[in-house]
């Protein structure tokens, strides 16, 4: 049997909210956009700088997507609807080059740290619609810092 990854979807309720924690907190790029008029909704697929120069043709996304290219796509229904989950859907994780500098990242556009890097390793955050990512250091652990070491949890991850 053979099995290739594509894509991860999640459904947001906000396209601009969205791309502000994927792209401007996490610092995912976009690389195409389906806008489907007849089924009311926009598909967004985004992946990381790293992973797109694995791919160069992934900057080219009117021929498609390339195969191995991993991406989250998000899915915009135009007619509202509640959406409900995050927690039965696990998470998303990504490796971050500086743990402490990511959260700093996300504390700057407004979403709250649920669960700080105090070990220097891990944290999580929550999209927008409630979708749970674990950010992971690269490499070894960084040494315990301040204001991390101390902060407790809040909310859910």
């Amino acid at each position: 049997m053979s099995v290739e990854y594509l894509h991860t979807m999640i459904r947001v309720s906000d396209v601009d909210a969205a791309l502000n924690f994927f792209c401007n907190g996490l610092g995912l790029e976009e690389i195409r956009r389906v806008d489907n008029e007849g089924g009311r909704f926009t598909l967004i697929f985004l992946a990381s700088p790293e992973d797109i120069a694995r791919y160069p043709a992934a900057r080219d996304g009117e021929k498609g997507l390339p195969p191995g290219l991993p991406m989250i796509e998000l899915t915009h229904n135009w007619d509202p609807e509640e959406l409900k989950g995050g927690r039965n859907f696990g998470h998303l994780a990504y490796k971050v080059d500086n743990v402490y500098e990511a959260c700093e990242r996300f504390q700057k556009i407004g979403v709250t740290i649920n669960r700080p890097p105090r070990d220097g390793n891990m944290a999580f955050v929550r999209s927008p619609d409630g979708i749970s990512v674990e950010l992971l250091q690269k490499g070894d652990p960084l040494p315990p810092k301040e204001p991390w070491a101390s902060a407790e949890n809040i909310g859910t991850w």
